[in-house]
């Protein structure tokens, strides 16, 4: 069947919360993903609401026609919003009021109670839970001791690397922690920095199922539309 794109829509949101206006939707233009074959949709209510606002989240619920991946902050307020809405996915990332996008993955050995116990109360509440963490196979090994069902894998330290050595080495880590992942009965996700011109080396990768995409996606849909912006990065994904 191949890997899952999640579209993120978070920079529709973006664009409109620059005029506080109503347009652009990112449910319209999750709506227009999803037309052109995404098969999950992603966003991040973040503490600030700098973009994904509360409405958006209850209204994808309702419209959203395969999968709701809801990235959140580990906090009481979070997992309250989640219990009440029931995202298909919740994905645990860290969260910086002062970081323009999210900067690394979590620190799942340095807090592990705190996580463990959000963890337990997403289960609970019968919520898919994924830990967006570094390649990293501690962090890895981490996650699956936690009781996560998923991991999302932090491609930017490969997306941002300055040469090919250090890209290839990026790559080996991003396919090292992939596959320990897959041994421990992980799914495994990735994202963060994908774009039409670096995706390929990831989507290569078998046991990465899903791939999370927001900026390229909605950087091209502003130029060309939504449905070619998803269509192009399907093709890519499928040709690798």
């Amino acid at each position: 069947m191949g890997q899952r794109l999640g579209v993120n829509v978070d920079h529709v949101a973006t664009l409109r919360q620059v005029r506080r206006a109503t347009y652009p939707d990112p449910v319209t233009a999750a709506a227009l993903a999803e037309a052109a074959g995404a098969g999950q949709i992603t966003i991040h209510l973040r503490e600030d609401r700098r973009h994904i606002q509360d409405r958006d989240l209850k209204l994808l619920r309702e419209t959203c026609q395969t999968l709701l991946n809801l990235e959140m902050a580990a906090t009481q307020e979070m997992v309250k919003i989640a219990y009440e809405v029931k995202p298909d996915l919740a994905t645990l990332v860290p969260e910086r009021r002062e970081e323009l996008t999210t900067e690394g993955g979590l620190d799942v050995t340095g807090q592990r109670e705190s996580l463990a116990q959000v963890i337990r109360h997403l289960k609970d509440g019968d919520i898919v839970v994924s830990l967006f963490i570094d390649p990293d196979l501690d962090a890895v090994r981490a996650s699956h001791k936690l009781g996560a069902d998923r991991i999302e894998l932090h491609t930017g330290r490969y997306c941002e690397a300055r040469n090919a050595k250090e890209r290839v080495r990026e790559l080996t880590r991003v396919v090292d922690a992939a596959r320990a992942a897959n041994k421990l009965g992980l799914g495994v996700a990735a994202g963060h920095g994908l774009n039409y011109e670096n995706v390929q080396a990831i989507a290569r990768i078998g046991e990465i199922e899903e791939l999370n995409i927001g900026h390229a996606i909605v950087a091209r849909a502003v130029l060309v539309g939504m449905d070619r912006a998803v269509r192009d990065m399907l093709a890519l994904m499928r040709g690798a």
